[in-house]
């Protein structure tokens, strides 16, 4: 069965670093939001007169967050209906509160949660500090605006709980906190492909 996992979180939580890991070892296609949306970020913030890097201020959720969250579903629907396994990875806040939404998403396509198998990796820190840490090391401008808004911008890294009809066995709420091992990629391969060999 075709499989559609996402690795959802808040920044610095690692979601990229276990999707690639996983995706490398088997196959599946990735699409990160950041990536996809980075060029019309880019464009439409400046045309904004705004910081290009910006990726967290209000003006650019209006301007840009739906626009990447759209881009990154076509994008891995089209790889679903094609027979494609396919990663996705951004924080996600307002989709995974949505009950319907991931059921409207597949229905776009044709398919359902009987014909598609959907799971999520909620991925988490233990605390704050190793959020901080994790995004000052990567280094990224896109990150200027995190860290200069801290107080605020921290607000939105807790664990979340997700609302979509999932079984319970569908879902991972993932500890990244520690450094990530091979004994680690052999859980997150066990929970999306079943027993390992």
């Amino acid at each position: 069965m075709r499989k559609l996992v996402f690795f959802v979180g808040g920044a610095g939580a690692g979601k990229t670093t276990l999707a690639k890991s996983l995706a490398r070892k088997r196959g599946a296609a990735v699409f990160d939001m950041d990536t996809l949306l980075r060029p019309a970020a880019v464009q439409i913030m400046t045309i904004a007169g705004l910081d290009p890097y910006d990726r967290d201020s209000e003006e650019y959720k209006l301007l840009c967050r739906d626009l990447g969250y759209r881009m990154t579903m076509d994008a891995a629907l089209e790889n679903i209906d094609v027979g494609t396994d396919a990663f996705v990875i951004g924080p996600f806040t307002k989709e995974t509160s949505d009950p319907a939404w991931i059921v409207q998403e597949l229905a776009s396509i044709g398919a359902t949660l009987h014909d598609v198998d959907v799971k999520a990796i909620i991925v988490y820190l233990q605390d704050d500090s190793l959020h901080y840490s994790r995004i000052e090391q990567r280094g990224l401008a896109t990150d200027q605006y995190k860290l200069g808004h801290w107080d605020s911008f921290s607000r939105s890294l807790g664990r979340r709980a997700l609302a979509w009809e999932l079984p319970e066995s569908s879902v991972l709420y993932y500890d990244n906190s520690r450094a990530f091992d091979e004994a680690a990629l052999e859980r997150l391969e066990r929970f999306v492909y079943g027993d390992v060999i």
